[in-house]
């Protein structure tokens, strides 16, 4: 049987599409969902319009090829276009989890401060939040960080394993409680459009 009446009789098959996986599940506290909400209203009702302002007045200067104010505004304006849909899509993924309303406050899980020594006697606090939380300034880590991960479900006397790239180091839990995690809330960049320093005159 020739090729051409394999391909009649048996006719190629299209792609097979996978099934899309489990989506890991956009953990975070209260006050994390605020600062994303601040800053996708943000973009959305005040440095969208502003930025279309800017490229529409760029735009009726002449050739646009050449122009600097229009071809960074669409720049721009893509940037902000991904932010947006960047922010939206964790929005509709969050899954908000107030520290304060743990039911078992002896053991680590999310938004647990956790404090605890390290294998030279030295101790930290830490505290754990979502992926769009972590602010290494203030002790926040990420719930999927390998400290963390080391820490879960751990008691307050437990030794816990974390795992390195140089290897392992024994860590010691000396206290967990749920608190109030307070986070950086959002706020206007500077130079901003919608600050109007840069809005045409």
């Amino acid at each position: 049987m020739t090729d051409w009446q394999m391909r009649t009789k048996r006719p190629l098959r299209g792609p097979v599409r996978e099934e899309a996986g489990p989506t890991l599940k956009n953990y975070i506290t209260p006050a994390g969902l605020q600062r994303l909400k601040d800053e996708h209203l943000f973009l959305l009702s005040r440095e969208r319009p502003a930025v279309v302002e800017v490229v529409a007045w760029a735009a009726s200067n002449g050739d646009r090829s050449e122009n600097a104010d229009y071809l960074y505004g669409k720049k721009r304006l893509r940037e902000i276009e991904r932010r947006i849909r960047f922010l939206m899509r964790r929005l509709e993924a969050a899954e908000v989890v107030d520290p304060r309303d743990q039911q078992d406050q002896d053991r680590v899980f999310f938004g647990a401060t956790v404090t605890y020594a390290d294998s030279s006697g030295g101790e930290h606090t830490v505290s754990i939040v979502g992926t769009d939380e972590v602010d290494l300034d203030r002790n926040h880590i990420s719930w999927v960080s390998p400290l963390a991960r080391a820490l879960m479900k751990s008691e307050a006397g437990d030794s816990v394993v974390l795992q390195l790239p140089r290897g392992t180091e024994n860590l010691t839990v000396l206290e967990v409680r749920y608190q109030h995690i307070s986070v950086e809330p959002f706020r206007e960049p500077p130079g901003s459009e919608a600050s109007g320093k840069r809005r045409p005159r």
